[in-house]
């Protein structure tokens, strides 16, 4: 799997839902780094993965289940929420 391309698709795929444009994003980020993002050419820093989510109007996790979902073939969504559900109820304090 590699996580960039699945976070790129992700990423396109969400900000065509919400029919934004690359452009859309300028307050945050510029097209190219958004382009390149969006081919799985370049990681994200958490920090600009909260604002860019902030401009699509999702929580920043929505995006990286969308990604991990993709990738994981024959492997619901709601699988994987589950999983992650079970998985933070071990770490809470």
């Amino acid at each position: 799997m590699d996580i960039n391309l699945s976070f790129g698709k992700a990423l396109k795929l969400i900000r065509k839902k919400r029919g934004l444009t690359q452009e859309g994003f300028s307050d945050v980020s510029s097209r190219t780094y958004m382009s390149t993002l969006e081919r799985g050419m370049k990681s994200i820093t958490l920090e600009k993965l909260e604002a860019i989510a902030g401009v699509l109007g999702v929580h920043p996790m929505t995006i990286l289940l969308v990604a991990y979902s993709a990738d994981a073939q024959n492997f619901p969504i709601k699988d994987l929420i589950n999983k992650i559900d079970k998985e933070v109820e071990e770490f809470q304090v």
